[in-house]
């Protein structure tokens, strides 16, 4: 009889992931970095958040790079952090939401990491954006219709992650076992729990 997710080994998943990152792909507001934070910890691996990296490299915050410079020199410099950050595996990484809609970047993800997608509804990721000011891309007068254009441009692009899980009102520690069970069954099969 099969085990529960609980008794997913980590040590053989760790093994099987190699030298490969786990990179979470997906809009704003979906969990990258909460969720990113909690499977690194649970997987005890390093947790490497993209923007921070890039805030680092520039001396200042997103928001001011976009203001300063634009959207074109901040992706990319993104393409160049992502690039780096991936020789640096195996750990869990949270990108930027454009990140993965840059073709050199998903092909550096692809040879480098296993890709997942926090896959979340219009209405959960406004919710969740609405408690933060600091978003450029909805610096607009309605930022519903731009988060709903952002959807449709790259939700196609983001189906092409390796995997993907459902983002939604449940607790995080829910959806990081969620992902344990989904990096399991890629990397080691069934749903790689120890047979009892």
């Amino acid at each position: 009889m099969g085990g529960t997710i609980a008794d997913i080994d980590t040590t053989r998943l760790r093994a099987a992931l190699g030298t490969r990152s786990i990179v979470l792909v997906g809009l704003m507001g979906a969990g990258k970095t909460s969720i990113g934070r909690r499977l690194a910890q649970r997987l005890g691996l390093p947790f490497i958040d993209a923007d921070h990296e890039i805030e680092k490299a520039h001396v200042m915050s997103i928001p001011e790079i976009f203001e300063k410079h634009g959207e074109a020199y901040f992706r990319a410099g993104e393409v160049r952090v992502v690039a780096r950050i991936l020789r640096d595996g195996p750990q869990v990484l949270a990108t930027g939401g454009g990140a993965f809609m840059n073709p050199e970047t998903r092909a550096n993800i692809r040879a480098n990491g296993l890709s997942l997608w926090l896959k979340a509804d219009l209405d959960v990721l406004m919710r969740r954006v609405r408690r933060r000011s600091d978003r450029p891309l909805l610096k607009q007068a309605d930022p519903e219709a731009v988060l709903r254009r952002l959807m449709d441009e790259r939700y196609p692009v983001y189906a092409e992650a390796d995997l993907a899980i459902l983002s939604r009102e449940a607790s995080h520690e829910e959806i990081v076992e969620e992902a344990v069970a989904v990096l399991a069954e890629r990397l080691l099969g069934s749903r790689g729990t120890e047979e009892t």
